[in-house]
């Protein structure tokens, strides 16, 4: 074998290493043993975007990072967090000049933390290699104190993609939701945005082919797309060259404001988890993208069960249109979640809440969209002893999770509990704290045994006396991926 096939074999797998990608030799029909089980290590990088933060001079921002200790990771890595603006736009160094990193991480299984403020802060490119790269987290979390979405805001940084479906955006006259998109790469990247609302789509030819520069972030409000004003809407981002981050800041004038992450990719059945005990108003906004309407089964999962919501059992969706409906004080006092499943065939949904806690002036306003499942591990970052409630939920079977605390950021060791999640039920869990900690700490949940879990952690805090709050989801870090191990195909060099 030459020294280009050996090079080929080699590329694949480090390939396959960092972004779950390999090509394989297909066994023949009389079952020749050409390849191996597949092993399974750690991804070698990982690329984050966080959006800028708020428009509002009256903004504090706090960035968290962590990684947490993973096998199979060598000595090496490193990892960052600056800003887009900063990045040189050619990829060779020219350009601008970096300043200082925003946030550096320091050593796996230790959370960092770095601060800004104001409303001029710029959205963030964030990448981690080596033992820094898998299960990388980093969580932008902002405090408003007055004004248009006052209260908490929180959003994990995520990925760049080339599609998003974010049901629950709005244009009604008291409210101000942007979508943010941010480019990491040295090429431009060209950006439709597709707005639907109750009767199908909206007419607009200004979300169409919209720019956004190499290592740049370009801030949309959604109102300057349409002239119509809808309540409930379902916004599709939609890439067409390039990749981008994308999530929508919904601000209200009354009920305050936090991040819209996107909904998990249409599916027939939907885990929305983490609903708060004391929740006073729970909307859930669906859409499907099909050409087929969607019939569902609407449940809570409570830590008693599963309960039917008493005039809500069903919930019909029409094909390419925007559906919603107000669930009211869904939980009465208990952890809850909501699980959608079909009543007959299956059709692909995309769903997320809104929740609001507190009462007339003092309302504040969360998202939940649909989510993945915990899989083999996820990380919620930012928490506080007193601030954070994460909650476990088992859609199908029991299941056994374990739950980490990381050392804290100015100190502290790790500790861990496990919980066994009933079937069918939902629950806020005693989650662990550092032994010693000081500053903020990351919880890891890592499913041992049983069925799928899938879990949200809200935060809170108290500003000029309204309660407000943020909520995550915890799908699977995508930490590990699988690598095939391949045998000498001969072949292909007689091709």
């Amino acid at each position: 074998m030459n020294r280009t096939t050996l090079s080929l074999i080699a590329g694949t797998t480090a390939l396959a290493a960092v972004t779950g990608f390999a090509v394989l030799t297909t066994p023949d029909a009389a079952g020749s043993d050409t390849s191996r089980a597949a092993a399974v290590l750690p991804v070698e990088r990982t690329s984050l975007l966080c959006p800028e933060p708020s428009l509002s001079d009256l903004a504090d921002t706090s960035y968290t990072s962590f990684t947490p200790v993973t096998k199979g990771t060598g000595g090496d890595g490193k990892g960052e967090l600056q800003p887009a603006t900063e990045q040189s736009a050619d990829g060779q160094g020219e350009g601008k000049k970096a300043e200082k990193p925003v946030l550096t991480p320091k050593e796996p299984g230790t959370p960092v933390t770095g601060d800004t403020s104001g409303g001029d802060s710029p959205a963030l490119v964030g990448t981690a290699e080596g033992r820094f790269a898998p299960g990388w987290t980093v969580q932008e979390t902002t405090e408003v104190a007055a004004g248009v979405g006052r209260g908490l805001q929180g959003v994990n940084c995520t990925a760049p993609d080339t599609e998003f479906w974010f049901p629950g955006a709005s244009t009604a006259a008291d409210r101000n939701d942007y979508v943010h998109l941010t480019n990491p790469d040295d090429s431009a990247a060209v950006v439709d945005i597709e707005l639907y609302g109750k009767d199908g789509a909206l007419e607009s030819t200004a979300g169409e082919g919209l720019t956004v520069q190499p290592h740049s972030s370009e801030p949309v409000l959604l109102s300057t797309l349409t002239d119509e004003k809808q309540e409930n809407l379902t916004v599709h981002v939609n890439v067409r060259s390039g990749r981008v981050g994308a999530a929508v800041q919904a601000l209200d004038d009354k009920l305050g404001g936090d991040w819209l992450a996107a909904s998990t990719d249409p599916t027939g059945s939907l885990v929305l988890p983490g609903i708060p005990k004391d929740a006073t108003a729970v909307r859930l906004v669906a859409f499907t993208p099909g050409d087929s309407d969607a019939d569902l089964k609407v449940r809570l999962s409570s830590p008693s069960g599963r309960i039917t919501p008493a005039g809500n059992e069903t919930l019909h969706v029409k094909a390419g249109m925007t559906t919603a409906v107000d669930l009211g004080d869904l939980t009465r006092g208990e952890a809850g979640s909501l699980i959608l499943t079909p009543t007959d065939q299956s059709v692909p949904v995309v769903a997320a809440l809104r929740v609001v806690r507190g009462k007339g002036s003092k309302q504040e306003t969360a998202f939940i969209p649909a989510t993945r499942p915990v899989g083999t591990r996820a990380t919620a970052v930012d928490n506080s002893a007193k601030g954070s409630t994460l909650s476990l939920v088992a859609p199908g079977q029991a299941a056994k999770v374990k739950v980490t605390a990381s050392a804290g950021s100015e100190g502290g060791t790790a500790v861990s509990k496990t919980y066994t999640i009933k079937a069918g039920t939902t629950e806020n869990v005693d989650a662990p704290t550092p032994s010693g900690g000081k500053g903020t700490y990351a919880l890891t949940v890592e499913p041992i045994s049983g069925g799928p879990v899938y879990a949200a952690r809200t935060l809170a805090a108290t500003e000029g006396g309204v309660q407000g709050f943020t909520i995550q989801t915890l799908p699977d870090d995508r930490g590990t991926v699988a690598v095939p191990e391949a045998d000498q195909d001969l072949s292909v060099l007689q091709k």
